[in-house]
């Protein structure tokens, strides 16, 4: 594999390991160009799922015609996902889930990886002291977390089912039992070979034909050891997967990896536990946004982004305009230097959540935004309950994950972000799942001038993420509006322009997903190339930037409200770029 470009250098102000990562919304090949002028959306829907891959959304679409209820079909769609998507997400996997019921509380379950016992902090260091180069890091067994997905749906269909446990594994036991490789699927396996060949051998046996070539796509892949974990989970619920035969199956892959063979134990994933977090919600003009609290940076990432341009008039502006871009940019930069010095698990450090929230100091982090040009340095702030000692670390976070929105006809949203982390993860599979390489989320130097970051390795600590599964309510408390992205450290960014498009102008949720995306961290500053925003290029020189027009890591997925009482309903939005598709009825 030849590295296409280091994102990382694209992106990132400063790097503390340069990563050779892929330019598509999961560390692979360009599946697609910019969208093209009809966007992917559909409706209006009694009821709606929109995921990356299309028979994910229609194994959604299944359960809600048999009356579950959304967190159902976002669990079918999970699991569907684990099928028919390895190499983004699955059982192997984590990740985030906000929860809207017609009536009741938001929610929100935390099904991140949590780092095993046997971790430390320099777990992600070479001989000389020096941070790993990534993919030698990513590669087997060192970098697996314990999977949290799992315990994440479970913990969602206690509070919020409707259907029995059982029937919700129906429709991606049907896929595990033969469907057809896609082309973006294909793509895929053939980009990730050289994690899967090399981390163990049920990847490569899995995902590969007898000549050692990646199986093409128009096969009929067939996956009879996810198809038998899967039955057994459903008949025997979460402890199938956290103890008993799958878990020493996880257990022994880790341990015994052609590629960095680690310690990971029973105990820590008999220990693994999903837990309710508390949402972040702020506002942003007269909507509520909602989002998922630390490890998440997602919720007080968006959050600031938004609140930080509620001062400009974005909808006067219009997306046609490199000054809305201008402002979008600058106060990305400012939402992602306050990420990386204050964002961790909130279980192991101090994270001023409520601080990063106030509008008060996102008014003073506004106030260093100018219309004219470009900030010299974007720094983090010192937000009220902040630690004195903190130090900012570089990302390490990948473009993979994938996202999913369901909404349901009794008025029930969810959105959901899941993650394997890179192409495939760590290459390596366990009774037919692909294991997450999750953990090198974590800062891989733990200490920068002598003060540890609040995202090192620790055991039993999950790492730092940027995926942000977000709600928006309007005025009379409505959710008209659930949405999320994969893409890694992009992922904030991309949903805050989607929330734009849809709120300042105007757009349905598909042609919001659909607009052009900029990325701005540090002194980067990317445009998607090929779109209208490589046009701009000369205004955002003038404004003092130095933009580079290159492919992005970009993949969106959301539902939205649409008219009112008996006439509304809802609509589905995929992005364009891949081949996801919503489903309704």
């Amino acid at each position: 594999m030849k590295p296409i470009f280091l994102l990382a250098a694209v992106l990132t102000a400063t790097a503390a390991v340069a990563q050779p990562i892929p330019k598509d919304a999961d560390s692979g090949p360009i599946l697609a160009g910019p969208p093209a002028a009809s966007s992917a959306g559909g409706g209006p829907f009694k009821a709606v799922v929109s995921a990356a891959n299309p028979l994910a959304s229609e194994a959604g679409l299944q359960i809600l015609k048999q009356g579950g209820s959304a967190a159902d079909a976002a669990i079918a769609t999970m699991l569907a996902l684990t099928v028919v998507e390895p190499q983004s997400s699955g059982i192997g996997g984590g990740g985030f889930i906000v929860y809207q019921p017609a009536n009741g509380p938001l929610g929100t379950v935390d099904g991140r990886e949590k780092a095993p016992g046997a971790a430390s902090a320099k777990q992600f260091l070479g001989a000389d002291g020096k941070p790993l180069p990534f993919m030698k890091a990513a590669t087997g067994g060192r970098s697996v977390g314990v999977p949290g997905n799992v315990a994440a749906a479970a913990q969602a269909h206690q509070r919020w089912g409707k259907l029995p446990w059982a029937t919700l594994f129906e429709p991606a036991i049907r896929l595990a039992e033969g469907f057809t490789i896609s082309p973006t699927m294909a793509r895929f396996i053939a980009f990730g070979q050289d994690s899967l060949k090399q981390a163990g051998p049920e990847g490569r046996a899995l995902y590969y034909d007898k000549d050692g070539a990646p199986l093409r796509a128009g096969t009929t892949f067939r996956n009879d050891r996810l198809a038998a974990a899967l039955r057994l989970i459903a008949k025997d619920g979460p402890d199938a997967f956290y103890k008993g035969a799958i878990a020493r199956s996880i257990v022994k892959t880790v341990n015994t990896a052609d590629a960095n063979p680690t310690a990971m134990t029973l105990a820590d994933l008999a220990a693994y536990k999903a837990q309710a977090r508390e949402p972040v919600c702020g506002t942003y003009r007269q909507y509520k946004v909602c989002g998922m609290g630390p490890p998440s940076s997602g919720g007080v990432g968006v959050l600031a982004m938004l609140k930080q341009l509620e001062r400009f008039d974005m909808a006067g502006l219009g997306k046609d305009n490199p000054v809305a871009w201008h402002l979008f940019g600058e106060s990305q930069r400012l939402a992602i230097a306050d990420r990386e010095k204050w964002i961790g698990d909130p279980d192991f450090v101090a994270v001023p959540t409520k601080g990063l929230a106030d509008p008060a100091y996102l008014g003073a982090r506004s106030a260093l935004i100018g219309a004219g040009g470009r900030m010299a340095r974007a720094e983090a702030g010192m937000p009220a309950g902040a630690p004195t000692a903190r130090v900012n670390a570089a990302d390490n976070e990948v473009a993979g994950t994938t996202n999913f929105a369901v909404a349901d006809a009794e008025g029930n949203v969810t959105t959901w972000t899941s993650t394997v982390e890179k192409t495939f993860g760590s290459g390596l599979v366990a009774e037919g799942f692909v294991l997450n390489n999750e953990l090198t989320d974590f800062n891989f130097a733990p200490e920068d001038q002598g003060a540890l970051t609040a995202n090192h390795v620790q055991p039993g600590k999950r790492p730092r993420s940027a995926m942000s599964p977000t709600i928006v309510y309007d005025a009379s408390g409505r959710a008209i509006l659930a949405i999320g992205a994969a893409g890694g450290v992009t992922i904030i960014a991309q949903v805050t322009k989607a929330i734009i498009g849809v709120l300042d102008w105007g757009l349905p949720v598909d042609e919001a997903i659909a607009l052009p995306q900029l990325v701005a961290i540090g002194d980067r500053f990317a445009v998607e190339k090929g779109t209208m925003l490589e046009a701009m290029i000369p205004a955002f020189i003038g404004m003092g930037h130095k933009p580079v027009a290159t492919a992005l890591p970009l993949k969106l997925n959301g539902v939205q409200r649409v008219g009112n009482g008996k006439s509304g309903g809802w609509r589905g939005g995929a992005d364009a770029r891949g081949e996801g598709r919503p489903a309704g009825y």
